[in-house]
């Protein structure tokens, strides 16, 4: 079995156009056209699933502004089928933010997506802390884009060493930091947040981490904290697969990676 715990789809009529507009972002910062692996639709996600042996998808949508969370919610409670499953999302900046996460809990969501950088809000604010500690109290996992973006103007607003320091007023066990703890930035992984509670997945991390310093960080972590990750449609599932799979991790790492963790969240 295998669990794709990050990947991003939008509604039909606006995929195309969100596709293109993350992709010139890139381009403006980067100076190369990044290749996208599926379209953004639903229907492109199931076709890039069946090719790559991924039985269910996590799809995680993200809120850039205030007022796209409630259409973004009411699309991710759309997809909850045996395949695909979404998270919720919410801006930090809203002051309903607390009401809203009640309702995502109330209504059966199993965490949200935060990305600091599109949200330009720092991982340890105090507004942070607060959505963070409300979110552990109602047994909601929060997804952070973390470390740097592809698309975005440095500063970085959630390094490894602020994440740390959330660690003083949440447990951590909620928390799946994206990219195996911080994008393009491993060495301040395993220097701050390797062996605490918090989370990683392995999104879109092949083509950056050599295979000894991810094999290092999944084994001094745990395997048992970290989650198969591709971020379609930015990646291919199958390229992410093969990369972990030929780590030369034990198959009772690989299982946890692959399916195990995830099933704990998803139930």
């Amino acid at each position: 079995m295998l669990i794709d715990f990050h990947t991003h789809i939008f509604p039909d009529k606006i995929a195309s156009g969100a596709i293109n507009s993350l992709s010139n972002s890139i381009v403006n910062f980067q100076g190369s056209r990044p290749r996208h692996y599926a379209r953004g639709t639903y229907d492109s996600l199931r076709s890039s699933m069946k090719r790559s042996g991924v039985d269910v998808s996590v799809v995680l949508p993200i809120a850039t502004k205030q007022k796209q969370t409630d259409s973004i919610n009411g699309f991710a409670k759309t997809l909850r089928n045996e395949s695909v499953i979404s998270f919720g999302s919410l801006h930090p900046e809203q002051d309903d933010w607390a009401s809203i996460l009640e309702k995502l809990k109330n209504e059966g969501f199993k965490g949200i997506k935060l990305h600091p950088e599109y949200q330009s809000f720092y991982i340890d604010s105090k507004r942070s802390i607060e959505i963070l500690r409300k979110a552990e109290s109602l047994g909601l996992y929060v997804v952070l884009h973390t470390g740097f973006d592809d698309g975005m103007p440095e500063p970085m607003h959630c390094q490894p060493d602020r994440l740390k320091n959330v660690l003083d007023y949440v447990s951590g066990e909620k928390i799946i930091a994206a990219h195996l703890g911080a994008y393009k930035n491993w060495d301040d992984v395993e220097k701050y947040l390797v062996g605490t509670n918090i989370n990683f997945d392995t999104a879109f991390i092949s083509p950056y981490i050599s295979p000894e310093q991810c094999r290092r960080i999944i084994q001094n972590h745990g395997a048992q904290k970290v989650l198969f990750g591709s971020d379609s449609p930015w990646q291919n599932p199958k390229t992410e697969y093969d990369f972990i799979l030929n780590l030369g991790l034990s198959k009772q790492e690989n299982e946890m990676i692959f399916y195990k963790n995830a099933l704990k969240i998803l139930k």
